[in-house]
C-alpha cells in the first residue's frame, strides 16, 4: 500500500493532506523521515506521525443503544447522527445496518462491511426485528385478538397496495405489545398500528435475527460485536 493511503486509511486525513504531512516532515516510517507518498507500506512496518503510531483501522461491527432524537443518516441535519456517538477513527465510514427513525431508540448496527450489512438488510434474507411499542389507546378483549390476527394475517398500509407479509403481533398488556416483522417498508410499525387506528407513543427495537441489544448498554452507549455475534448473520 502507497504511504499517502496508509495515512488516509489510519488518521482522518485525507490523501491530499497526508501528502502534505509528507512535505511538512511529520511522518516516520521504521524509524527514518519518510517524504515520498509513494514509499509502499509493509505489514511489518511501524508508521508513525506527529509522534503515533499508525495502523490500519480494518473492519467494524458495532452495537449501538440508539436513543431518542438520533438520525440514521450520513448528512448532518437537524439532529446528531448515530455515528456522532461513535468515538473511533473514521467513524464516517460506519454506516447503519437498516434504519431507525428519529423518534425510534434500540438496538442500531454499524458496521463499514457492506457484504455482511447486505445479508442482514436484504429483503430475500427476511431477517426479522423485534419492536416494543407502547400505544397512546388500549388494545385488548376482542380488539386484542382482531389485532393479532389480523397481523398475522397481514395489513394493507396507506398508500401501498401489496398487504404486509405475516407479522407476530404479541400483547403484553393493554398499552404494551412486542411486534416480530420480517420485513422494512417506510415507517412500518407506525403505520401498521395505524391501520388499527391506534398510534404508537413510543417505539423501541430489541432485536434483529437472534441478536439482541445488550442490556448493559444505556441509551448512547455501544460496544464492539463478539466474533460470534458477527458470524450470526
Amino acid at each position: 500500500m502507497r504511504l499517502d493511503r496508509f495515512l488516509a486509511e489510519s488518521t482522518d486525513l485525507t490523501r491530499s493532506l497526508a501528502k502534505r504531512a509528507l512535505i511538512r516532515g511529520e511522518v516516520s516510517v521504521n524509524g527514518e523521515l519518510e517524504k515520498k507518498a509513494a514509499r509502499h507500506v509493509e505489514e511489518a512496518d511501524r508508521v508513525v506521525w506527529l509522534g503515533e503510531s499508525l495502523s490500519l483501522v480494518g473492519v467494524r461491527y458495532i452495537m449501538l443503544h440508539k436513543p431518542e432524537g438520533v438520525e440514521c443518516t450520513a448528512r448532518r441535519g437537524l439532529y446528531p447522527r448515530a455515528v456522532d456517538l461513535l468515538d473511533v477513527p473514521k467513524a464516517e465510514r460506519l454506516k447503519p445496518v437498516g434504519r431507525l427513525d428519529v423518534e425510534t431508540t434500540g438496538l442500531l448496527l454499524l458496521t463499514d462491511d457492506g457484504q455482511w450489512s447486505h445479508r442482514i438488510t436484504s429483503p430475500r434474507r427476511r431477517c426479522a426485528k423485534g419492536y416494543m411499542a407502547q400505544l397512546a389507546r388500549p388494545l385488548e378483549g376482542d380488539a386484542a385478538r382482531q389485532a393479532v390476527d389480523a397481523f398475522a394475517e397481514g395489513i394493507v398500509l396507506e398508500g401501498d397496495e401489496a398487504p404486509t407479509r405475516p407479522a407476530e403481533l404479541t400483547i403484553l398488556d393493554a398499552h404494551r405489545a412486542r411486534l416480530v416483522i420480517d420485513e422494512g417498508r417506510y415507517h412500518q410499525v407506525r403505520r401498521m398500528f395505524a391501520a388499527i387506528g391506534n398510534h404508537v407513543e413510543a417505539l423501541h427495537r430489541e432485536s434483529i435475527g437472534p441478536l439482541l441489544l445488550d442490556d448493559a448498554l444505556a441509551p448512547g452507549e455501544w460496544r464492539e460485536l463478539e466474533p460470534e455475534e458477527v458470524a450470526l448473520f
